[in-house]
């Protein structure tokens, strides 16, 4: 199986609502995808949210890592979700061929879309994991 890393990002508005993007295939998750060989988590991620929402973001403490054999990719996926916040940007669906949709959804709503986040969104607050790039070494 290959190894793949897949960083999230997750954005919360005034209203406490979650940015979602919806997928082509037809699922829902974070803003978010594949880390390129070149890259850290947090450029990833950065770069990914950017992509697919058209908002530049900073991001903050490492909240989740999940893992998963994905049999029928051949992949062992591992996700890693960061907190961020927006710093500017219009939204904008950037990678229409990826992207059908964006939407702040409720926290109910993401926790129904999402399942795979025990305890729901709002334990990912309650808990973090350090995080710290240590360079080329």
């Amino acid at each position: 199986m290959e190894e793949v890393k897949v960083v999230y990002a997750l954005i919360r508005n005034h209203n406490n609502h979650v940015l979602m993007v919806l997928n082509h295939e037809g699922h829902w998750s974070l803003p978010g995808g594949k880390v390129e060989a070149h890259e850290t988590l947090i450029e990833a991620t950065i770069r990914e949210v950017k992509e697919e929402t058209g908002y530049n973001i900073e991001v903050g403490k490492l909240l989740a890592v999940n893992e998963a054999k994905l049999t029928l990719r051949n992949h062992h996926a591992l996700f890693f979700t960061f907190e961020a916040q927006i710093i500017n940007g219009e939204e904008e669906i950037t990678l229409p061929d990826e992207i059908a949709q964006i939407e702040w959804a409720a926290i109910d709503i993401a926790n129904l879309r999402m399942p795979y986040y025990i305890g729901g969104m709002n334990k990912l607050d309650h808990h973090h994991a350090l995080y710290h790039y240590e360079g080329l070494v």
